[in-house]
């Protein structure tokens, strides 16, 4: 045989390690809607916040909160609607249905919070004492 002359059995590219089979990305990605993280929960209070101390509907009917009374009400509001929102979910597939429990659950939980703190002139006050009298 002459040095140029190849045998069949000897292959003419040196053979390469398999490459290890590679992870599905959709696997390694996990979402989850509840429970929220505690940054999202801050961002919340805080929007409460804002919500009760600034003018808006809500305000125009029922009055503004100082900052105090609203930080207090807000992490209340938002805490007790946590928790009421956590206790209902039952599996991690609930989540969209859990996240929309926390929102009327706050929704509702402030607007009874603006409610109570009302004063006495406000004109939901007056609108109940309309119809009382009537």
């Amino acid at each position: 045989m002459s040095d140029t002359e190849t045998t069949p059995d000897q292959p003419s590219t040196p053979p390469q390690a398999e490459a290890p089979p590679q992870p599905d990305p959709s696997a390694a990605l996990s979402f989850t809607i509840w429970p929220i993280t505690g940054r999202t929960r801050d961002a919340i209070v805080n929007r409460l916040i804002e919500n009760l101390t600034t003018s808006s509907v809500l305000s125009e009917r029922y009055g503004t909160l100082s900052s105090d009374e609203a930080s207090a009400a807000a992490h209340q509001i938002e805490g007790e609607a946590f928790s009421a929102a956590d206790a209902s979910a039952t599996t991690s597939a609930d989540g969209i249905k859990t996240l929309q429990l926390y929102s009327k659950e706050i929704s509702k939980r402030m607007l009874e919070t603006v409610k109570t703190r009302a004063p006495p002139g406000s004109a939901a006050v007056e609108g109940v004492a309309t119809v009382v009298s009537e």
